[in-house]
């Protein structure tokens, strides 16, 4: 017996209605607004849920710890974005140049005495009277607006090498001095995804493209077999139980387990049995393995699915913005986003070697969820100034004023009724 067939009257209105808002000038800001706000909502949700147990063996004592320390990172980054959302383009041009100064001070911030924090052998950040921060992740925002400033003066002569030596040199000075002084090889990787992306929105010939970008890639793989626990998780990743004779490959496993035990519903929030110090870094680095226990493939697959709309909201930005400075520093932002997103994947589902960079506005650590929040409070703001979007925006705030006034007006007469 043959299912019944849905009548075309039915589906014709929702299909002109999915239609309607995908064209809707202010699609972008909501897509991009709704789910940073989701990703963030989660992010919060799975870092208490695994962050508890290390808590309850630290100092503290107390469960909440880490919880509490990244929601009040929340409450700083979110007012920021809705702050930086209201910023008009025009100012945003303005702050390029002292954005990208900032960024190359930052930079050099581990220079000065007793400031760097080392782990590892890595800087990991610096403290200054009593506040800690990574000074690369707001030096990712300052040089993303930085190059489409430069790019978009210079679009036009872009086959040129002179026209982009500046951009260029400019990049590889910033991305040297985090590399030089830091060793950070997973943060540099990303910046270098930074400026590739800008050069590639502001269309940059593809044969200048692969003249900069194949050194880049070869000094980038020799750098990643240098030192001894570089060339060591590669080779943990190649040939996990014959090479990983310092164990190395150990927090890969145990994620790839975590995934595995989750099944497609997983075991509950709360439920993971991973966390209980058998991963370390559960609530930063390797967030996502917790997520795919508790939640399954399910949790998984709806943590990608929010990133891909995220790559949608702001690539739609870069196609319908007609500001070229807009379109290339957008592409900017959304190539450093998406691609710690897919190198903090890779490092959980075991086909990248152990980097240490956290998963966008999910993983623990507050200078990553500003400057994230920061960075797509910009990308709002130029949604906001895509082409008809003012005016959307305006005409709804005017129905939700005139939808409160005829409220308030109905509750007035009925309360006189009542007397």
């Amino acid at each position: 017996m043959s299912a019944p067939s849905v009548p075309r009257e039915t589906t014709r209105p929702a299909a002109r209605a999915l239609r309607s808002a995908w064209d809707s000038p202010v699609a972008s800001y909501y897509l991009i607004g709704g789910v940073t706000l989701v990703l963030t909502c989660l992010g919060l949700v799975f870092v208490l849920s695994s962050s508890t147990v290390d808590d309850l063996s630290s100092a503290s004592g107390s469960p909440l710890t880490t919880f509490l320390g990244q929601a009040r990172y929340a409450l700083i980054g979110l007012p920021l974005a809705f702050l930086a959302s209201r910023v008009s383009v025009r100012w945003l041009r303005r702050l390029a140049w002292p954005g990208f100064l900032f960024a190359l001070g930052l930079q050099l911030l581990p220079l000065v005495p007793g400031l760097a924090i080392t782990v590892g052998g890595n800087v990991v950040g610096v403290g200054i009277a009593g506040f800690t921060f990574a000074p690369s992740e707001f030096g990712k925002l300052g040089l993303a607006l930085w190059l489409g400033l430069v790019l978009a003066a210079r679009r036009q002569d872009l086959a040129s090498l002179k026209h982009v030596a500046l951009p260029v040199g400019g990049s590889v000075l910033l991305v040297g001095l985090q590399f030089w002084f830091t060793q950070d090889l997973g943060t540099t990787l990303v910046l270098g995804a930074l400026v590739a992306g800008a050069l590639f929105v502001a269309g940059l010939p593809l044969r200048i493209f692969a003249a900069f970008g194949v050194p880049a890639l070869a000094v980038l793989a020799f750098f990643a077999t240098q030192g001894t626990t570089r060339s060591a998780r590669i080779l943990a990743l190649l040939q996990p139980d014959a090479l990983d004779s310092q164990g190395l490959g150990y927090q890969s496993k145990m994620a790839l387990q975590a995934l595995g035990t989750g099944g497609v519903s997983g075991v509950g929030l709360g439920a993971s049995r991973t966390k209980w110090n058998y991963l370390p870094e559960a609530h930063n680095d390797f967030i996502l393995a917790i997520v795919g226990e508790e939640l399954g493939l399910l949790g998984t697959l709806l943590m990608l699915v929010l990133f891909a709309l995220l790559a949608v909201g702001m690539t739609r930005v870069v196609m319908r913005h007609t500001d070229p400075f807009a379109k290339i520093a957008t592409g900017a932002i959304a190539s450093w986003i998406l691609a710690q997103a897919l190198v903090n994947i890779g490092v959980v589902i075991n086909v990248l070697p152990v980097i240490g960079i956290p998963l966008p506005l999910v993983s623990a650590g507050g200078s990553s969820l500003i400057a994230t929040l920061l960075a797509l409070g910009v990308v709002l703001a130029f949604a906001r100034s895509e082409p008809g979007a003012a005016e959307a925006l305006a005409a709804r705030r005017g129905a939700v004023r005139r939808s409160f006034s005829v409220l308030t007006s109905r509750s007035g007469r009925v309360t006189g009724v009542g007397r």
